[in-house]
């Protein structure tokens, strides 16, 4: 039998617990035999977790004896890791054993040394915060897990559960996996990663730049289909001082800009509204159908179906902060 230990320390995040709790205890052996043994471990017998405290019936020497070590997010991240769990971590590292992080829970695992040169992510609305703090790891906010073999991150409490029922395929077969994704209510894979999830704000231009007022008028009239040339008339420039302002106070170009505007519309009105594809397009300025749905998966990382479905009325199931 394949043990799991759940680490659980001071402001654990409930959800953050019990994702591999609930995905390894609803595996299924083909005969019926349950393939995991799950164990929470703290350093002390009670953790805080919010709203309610855990009793973990097992201490950090259980690390010693498990096939895979998880790592929670927190609701506040530790200055630094509590005495011994760093070296509990490495110690269990350098026997083979599997470690993996939720979500901000990245920031633990990070700090041991681990994931240095490697490539890791967690909850896009910290990854940029992961990044600045351990240089040595390659931050992906894109994706809702990365596997390195060894170690693994996931991205928010959702993508803990992608996570989970990958490692259980990896174990034992797509079966097994699939059995434990209907009773988690899952689907096996899900289509498009953490992009999808991340709020594409607008390139901003700092307060009383000169490009402000032409910036609203883009951004109110992005469903027209315009040129480079016809926006520096616009702004009564000419193309060359147009594109250099736009570096200078945006950071991007006129046309990068606005097109990051039309997927903002987009995502809005496929969030709102049961419009089809082919009239959003037109109503974003893409042009065609298949223009719009080639920049719409550049950029958010999926198809505007799937967005829409996964999506639909504003509600994102799960992914909408960290932990």
């Amino acid at each position: 039998m394949h043990t799991v230990a759940v680490l659980a320390l001071d402001g654990v995040v409930p959800f953050d617990l019990s994702a591999p709790i609930d995905t390894f205890g609803w595996a299924r052996l083909p005969d019926g035999r349950e393939p995991y043994r799950v164990r929470v471990c703290a350093e002390r017998e009670e953790v805080s977790a919010g709203a309610f405290t855990v009793r973990a019936p097992y201490g950090l020497r259980a690390l010693a004896e498990a096939d895979t070590i998880i790592l929670p997010g927190l609701a506040e991240l530790p200055t630094e890791l509590p005495e011994g769990v760093a070296e509990a971590l490495r110690s269990a590292a350098s026997r083979g054993t599997r470690i993996a992080s939720i979500c901000v829970g990245a920031f633990l695992f990070a700090a041991t040394g681990l994931l240095d040169g490697l490539r890791a992510t967690t909850h896009w609305y910290a990854a940029d915060r992961l990044a600045a703090l351990y240089p040595r790891v390659t931050v992906d906010p894109n994706v809702l897990y990365v596997d390195n073999g060894q170690f693994l991150t996931s991205a928010g409490a959702a993508a803990a559960l992608d996570m989970c029922l990958h490692m259980i395929r990896k174990d034992f077969g797509s079966a097994v996996a699939a059995h434990a994704a209907r009773m988690s209510v899952m689907p096996l894979e899900r289509e498009g990663g953490q992009a999808q999830f991340i709020v594409h704000d607008l390139p901003p231009a700092p307060s009383g730049a000169t490009l402000e007022p032409l910036l609203h008028w883009l951004e109110d009239h992005c469903d027209r289909d315009m040129t480079v040339d016809e926006i520096a008339a616009r702004a009564d420039m000419s193309t060359r001082t147009l594109n250099r302002r736009f570096r200078e106070q945006t950071g991007t170009t006129p046309l990068q800009w606005l097109h990051r505007a039309r997927v903002r519309r987009a995502q809005h009105l496929l969030e709102t509204t049961p419009y089809p594809v082919e009239r959003i397009a037109a109503q974003t300025g893409f042009g065609s159908p298949t223009a719009f749905r080639e920049r719409f998966r550049r950029v958010v990382g999926t198809s505007p179906q799937a967005y829409r479905r996964a999506f639909r009325a504003g509600e994102l199931r799960g992914e909408g902060r960290p932990g």
